[in-house]
């Protein structure tokens, strides 16, 4: 089941293979920044994420200042981290990178 918590060992290895994404000091979440050339771009990657996530129901907590996109993934009502963060984040690495 997709929302079902990983354990810490899942978790190292899904992030283990997740370029530019961290693990929290609190183990229950994931983060990364995203850099853009300007705001528009960061709001366009902004608009795609937002598409798939709601298409997944599963939404990033984010902020964005300029053209930079500041992300933080958990499942909130699972306790920490699940698949879906870690397909979330994917996606995010391909909009980013392509």
């Amino acid at each position: 089941m997709a929302r079902e918590k990983l354990g810490m060992e899942a978790v190292a290895e899904a992030l283990a293979g997740l370029d530019g994404w961290s693990l929290a000091k609190d183990g229950g979440s994931i983060a990364r920044s995203f850099t853009f050339r300007n705001f528009s771009e960061a709001f366009a990657f902004m608009t795609r994420v937002a598409l798939a996530a709601e298409k997944m129901d599963h939404h990033p907590d984010w902020s964005n200042v300029y053209k930079t996109v500041n992300v933080t993934l958990n499942t909130h009502d699972a306790g920490g981290l699940t698949a879906l963060d870690f397909e979330l984040a994917r996606k995010m690495n391909r909009y980013f990178d392509g």
